[in-house]
């Protein structure tokens, strides 16, 4: 690879970002209730090979094993979330203790090792008896989730100071709500767009008992995962298409969290398939209060052309269903999820944040990696140079956004571990430290060894 140094700022922060479901496992012990993730994974056809976190990476007894790879790696800081259903089987209710002792552990750990610790409070493993209640799309959802949040605080609040309430909204309230392909697996219009909203509703709440708990000690955040968006053409149903685009993949939720409102097109755009009902007054004055930082999780940008709408009927169709498709052209280069690399468009997202929102806070890189067709050679290695040369590019991305003026203050790369890729299964891996999934046995990758040296270059030369 070419040279390690970056052009970063000296206190900038580098880490590594796993999600509960993806790696514990566990999912039957010591009290855990069930998630949407594990009813949606036991459900045949929806995940591939028929796959399920109920293993996992068996986390929650190698923990220790895999903060002392993270302590090799160097890093500044791990996010990690937290498995509502461990903590509240049933969603709501008094704490179960031994889930929020595995927690106190993982914190100990990291913190005996010098890395700062940034939870993420939600990362799409909704306890089962909510959904059965209504999901997302009620808003009695958004307060359970508050009363959560205070939980999570009080126990882990005396070394936690970096928050992030929720994670991808987006894929949360679209992926799960209207496309099917997420849990819980619903196909609707009106229903997602109301769990878009009660995600962004339950965020404020949380955000407000955080700093009614924590005060000045803590940190608060949300992480999005957006998109720069622009048309194929010029032509004008492609650049109407292309604000549909924008809408979905980026206003729906940066509008309400950053600017305390929903965008005029949401309204026009979705006019027959809601009256908006579930938005009520004083809501985004709670979705929009302001944060210490935004999370931003970027993997590849968004070229769409208009397109035929799936349902003829507005009032018919599914919130994704917005007359448009995006457009990958077949000499780029693509990752073994089938996204085409595009580090640059980490640079324009960042720039079009800082243009679009003035009082734009500082922003982490809560996410970024690509997923390849790893193998353990002969010798034992694990060499995956399309990885390092992703990873080594997004973080020039960064680098020439701060020099044009944005606030970037640390990257985490996703992922550390090879996990449970949702629907994908375990058939896609992201991670830089290799996971053989029959004896759990944990083999650096090639690209582990590229960001520890990384790491190590950055702090000389900021300490130079």
């Amino acid at each position: 690879m070419g040279e390690q140094r970056l052009n970063l700022p000296a206190d900038f922060e580098f880490g590594v970002a796993t999600a509960s479901y993806q790696i514990e496992g566990a999912v039957h012990e010591d009290g855990r209730g069930p998630s949407i993730w594990d009813t949606f994974s036991h459900t045949p056809g929806k995940v591939v090979h028929g796959d399920t976190g109920d293993v996992a990476c068996d986390h929650y007894h190698r923990y220790a094993e895999d903060v002392a790879l993270m302590a090799d790696l160097g890093v500044d800081s791990y996010r990690l979330s937290l498995a509502w259903p461990r903590i509240q089987p049933d969603g709501k209710g008094p704490a179960e203790p031994r889930g929020l002792a595995f927690y106190d552990r993982v914190v100990d750990a990291l913190l005996e090792h010098g890395i700062q610790p940034a939870v993420t409070l939600y990362h799409w493993d909704l306890p089962q008896p909510l959904e059965d209640a209504g999901g997302w799309r009620v808003r009695d959802t958004a307060e359970r989730f508050a009363d959560y949040v205070e939980i999570a605080q009080e126990a882990l609040g005396d070394r936690v100071t970096r928050w992030i309430t929720i994670n991808e909204p987006f894929c949360s309230s679209i992926l799960g709500y209207a496309t099917g392909r997420h849990a819980p697996g619903a196909r609707e219009g009106d229903g997602a767009l109301a769990a878009a909203h009660h995600l962004l509703l339950g965020h404020g709440l949380a955000v407000q008992r955080i700093r009614a708990a924590a005060a000045h000690r803590a940190q608060v955040g949300a992480t999005l995962n957006l998109q720069p968006v622009s048309a194929v053409s010029d032509r004008e149903q492609d650049r109407a298409a292309a604000d549909r685009a924008l809408l979905l993949s980026n206003l729906l939720f940066t509008d309400p969290v950053l600017a305390g409102r929903y965008p005029q097109l949401a309204r026009s755009t979705y006019a027959a398939l809601t009256d908006f009902g579930w938005l009520r007054d004083g809501d985004l004055e709670i979705t929009g209060l302001p944060l210490d930082f935004l999370g931003v999780n970027y993997y590849f940008p968004s070229r769409v052309r208009a397109a035929p709408y799936q349902v003829e009927d507005p009032a018919s169709r599914t919130a994704d269903d917005l007359g448009y498709e995006d457009v990958v052209d077949s000499d780029e280069e693509r990752t073994a999820m089938g996204w085409p690399v595009d580090a640059d468009g980490l640079r324009r997202l960042l720039r079009w944040l800082h243009d679009s929102y003035p009082q734009l806070p500082p922003v982490y890189i809560t996410e970024n990696g690509r997923a390849c067709d790893d193998v353990v050679a002969a010798n034992g290695h694990v060499h995956d140079p399309d990885r390092m040369r992703y990873l080594e590019n997004h973080l020039r991305a960064v680098a020439d956004a701060t020099a044009e003026g944005v606030d970037v203050r640390g990257y985490y790369c996703w992922s550390l571990l090879d996990n449970f890729e949702w629907a994908e299964g375990y058939a896609k891996r992201f991670g830089i430290v290799y996971v053989d999934y029959e004896t759990q046995q944990r083999i650096p990758k090639s690209s582990f060894e590229w960001y520890q040296r990384v790491i190590r270059d950055h702090r000389r030369a900021a300490a130079s």
